[in-house]
Formats: C-alpha cells, structure tokens, sequence
C-alpha cells in the first residue's frame, strides 16, 4: 500500500491525526448511499430485504472532499455523521431539497469552499478503502453556517403580498 505523508504520521490503522485545514471541493456527484432503515446495513441492490417486515431503506452521506493543510492536499471522505454537521441535515432531506434545486450539489460546494475546519482523522478500517475518513469536523469560523440554511436563503423565492 502506498501511503502519503498524512498517512505515514499517523501510523496503525484506525489511528488518528488532528490538522487545521481549508475546505477545496467536494464530489457533489455521489454524495449518498442506501441502508436498511432498522440495522444501517449498506444496501446496494434495491431489491434487497434486509428484514421480513420489509422496511424502507434510507440514505447517509459519503461525501468525498479535496481539503488543503499548510503543506498538503489530501482527499478524505466525510460520513454521515461529520457530513450533518457541515451539511445541516439528514442525507434524506438534502436529497429532496436538490430534487427541487438540481444545482444544490455545485452551490454547497461554493458555499463550503474555503470553510476553514479543524479535523481529525483516522485510518480506514476497511482494507479496501482509499481514502482517510473525517472523524470530526470543528468549524474555525464563528460565522459558520450548515449549508442547508445558506441553500434555503439562495433559493427562497420572495413572497408576493
């Protein structure tokens, strides 16, 4: 396996590393992916029962961004749980908001552009991974807002009285 700098510091799988760093894109393209709403397992065949009463599946985030430390770009990957923090919401409710906004996906990666953030990360569990996740995310900006409330405000359409 062929490590960067990054990795190296950190050392054994699952450590982790805290750097301060600035936000350059994200793949708003493939920003979602489907588990079983009761156990969380990944469901990559939508003909998939996970369990007999047949419950809906629901989406989280797998958000694969481009960030730049003082002496480095890295690309890390952003779950579900740091990508509510940065997004606002539930995958679920994004999704319905871009199916209304088609070009959410491009303005969230404006809007976190340049988002200053104190992360930690840590080694793929996953052999077949590639990339270092975000185990937590700490905006440096006291302004910081989760996207969706910027989204809504560049939608918003006025109201007529």
């Amino acid at each position: 396996m062929n490590l960067n700098k990054r990795e190296r510091e950190m050392g054994e799988e699952g450590s982790t590393g805290r750097v301060t760093c600035s936000v350059l894109s994200i793949d708003h393209t493939n920003m979602f992916y489907r588990v079983c709403a009761v156990c969380e397992r990944t469901i990559s065949d939508p003909t998939f029962v996970c369990h007999p009463s047949n419950p809906p599946s629901k989406r989280l985030f797998r958000i694969l961004m481009s960030v730049a430390t003082d002496t480095q770009v890295l690309t890390v990957v952003c779950f579900d749980r740091v990508a509510r923090l940065l997004f606002g919401c539930s995958a679920d409710e994004f999704f319905h908001f871009a199916k209304l906004h088609p070009f959410s996906g491009v303005t969230v990666n404006e809007i976190l552009e340049g988002e200053i953030f104190t992360i930690t990360l840590s080694r793929p569990v996953n052999a077949n991974a590639q990339h270092l996740r975000v185990a937590s995310a700490v905006p440096l900006s006291s302004a910081f807002r989760p996207a969706i409330h910027l989204l809504k405000q560049c939608y918003e359409t006025p109201h007529h009285s």
